[in-house]
């Protein structure tokens, strides 16, 4: 197995960073989104002006106007007084974006991405930013970031629980410009300067195993991945394969769409591949409009950082029995998220739904318990296809 290319814990393309957020361990992300627009974003609150939030930050502001001894950045206060807003709503995954940070998350689900070239995984709970894998010949291999460093610091900021969130950011930014890290390895503390550049990046590993065991391993379900999934499928078909292993072992998830359509892949035509439930009660049923043209047998291998789209594809294959799912039980993000872009190019995110599997399994919190569990060993440091426990228990399945 390639380096870096098994089962390593959890991939969050964080906007190329590759930078997108995935939330609490997961930090997902760009979570399974799908984008509408609104037309317009009046004001924090509503209100006249001289009642409720308004007239407390006119208060705020001439306050400041008479002590403040620096200058005052309208624009940037009024960004971080609707962050703050929004922020009390309490859940992590409904978030303000500023047109940048807009631009920058919808380009991240599309599979556009311009950054230092890692894959990262963002701990809300405990404050830390942690490098799973830097990608090869990125800008982050280049200048020596290794998997498991940890980044202690941007532009000199410390990162903490409370500026996770934005002090991510920080590392994102416009191609040819430059980001100062400080990482912690071990017992070693240093500092290094990355350029962002635009980075391709594949989102789909494959190749043939023994006794014509085709393998695909899906890394994220950001824009274009389908595609990309359907050619390595149909060329390893046509090379003699008989069985296929998909590996989303690590999948933080993506966008809904590219989990549905994979879904059509395998699932027969008619049959429903997704539950969805409003705040209103209100159900949303998807069902598979294409013929299938996958028909043979099938692993899929998850672990407990196999979130959102990912549980969405698990789920279904488990309930029509289309693949055996072997591995650990699944992160259980069972929530929908929808991305508006408001009139000035900002963007709000908004936990709208949550959803279970054809057969009305919850996933959310709970998680799809796998049909054959199975452990990998803790004190495994690199992954190779001999001690790779879930692996080898999958083509046993398939043979």
């Amino acid at each position: 197995m390639e380096k870096g290319r098994g089962q390593k814990i959890y991939r969050i393309v964080m906007l190329i960073i590759i930078t997108a957020l995935l939330s609490s361990l997961i930090t997902t992300i760009i979570v399974s989104e799908r984008f509408t627009s609104l037309t317009s974003i009046t004001s924090i609150a509503s209100g006249d002006g001289t009642t409720g939030i308004e007239k407390t930050l006119a208060s705020i502001r001439t306050m400041l106007e008479k002590g403040y001894i620096g200058e005052l950045d309208d624009e940037k206060m009024l960004e971080m007084a609707i962050k703050g807003y929004v922020l009390g709503v309490g859940d992590q995954y409904t978030v303000y974006y500023t047109p940048e940070e807009m631009s920058e998350e919808y380009d991240t689900a599309m599979g556009n991405y311009v950054g230092i070239g890692i894959y990262m995984i963002v701990n809300y709970e405990e404050g830390t930013i942690t490098v799973v894998e830097p990608m090869e010949g990125s800008p982050a291999e280049k200048v020596g970031i290794k998997e498991g460093d940890i980044i202690s610091k941007v532009e000199g900021e410390e990162v903490t629980v409370d500026n996770i969130d934005s002090i991510s950011n920080k590392i994102k930014g416009e191609e040819g410009t430059k980001v100062k890290l400080e990482i912690t390895r071990e017992d070693e503390t240093f500092e290094v300067e990355v350029e962002r550049k635009r980075i391709e990046v594949s989102h789909v590993n494959s190749r043939m195993l023994e006794d014509n065991i085709a393998y695909i391993q899906v890394l994220d379900f950001d824009g274009g991945v389908a595609k990309e999934f359907k050619e390595n499928y149909e060329t390893l078909k046509a090379q003699g394969a008989t069985s296929l292993i998909i590996d989303i072992r690590g999948n933080g998830g993506g966008v809904v769409d590219e989990a549905i359509d994979m879904l059509e892949m395998i699932c027969d035509k008619g049959s429903t591949l997704l539950i969805e439930t409003d705040k209103n009660g209100k159900e949303i049923i998807t069902e598979s409009k294409e013929t299938p043209i996958i028909d043979i047998p099938m692993v899929v291998l998850v672990n407990g950082t196999s979130a959102s789209a990912s549980e969405i594809f698990a789920g279904a294959l488990k309930d029509y029995n289309k693949a055996t799912i072997i591995g650990t039980k699944t992160y259980g993000k069972g929530i929908i998220q929808t991305l508006y872009t408001l009139s000035d190019g900002s963007g709000l995110k908004i936990t709208t739904a949550e959803y279970c599997t054809p057969n009305r399994n919850k996933i959310n919190e709970v998680g799809i318990e796998p049909n054959i569990t199975v452990e990998l060993p803790e004190d495994i440091t690199e992954l190779t296809d001999e001690n790779d426990l879930q692996l080898q228990r999958a083509i046993e399945e398939l043979k």
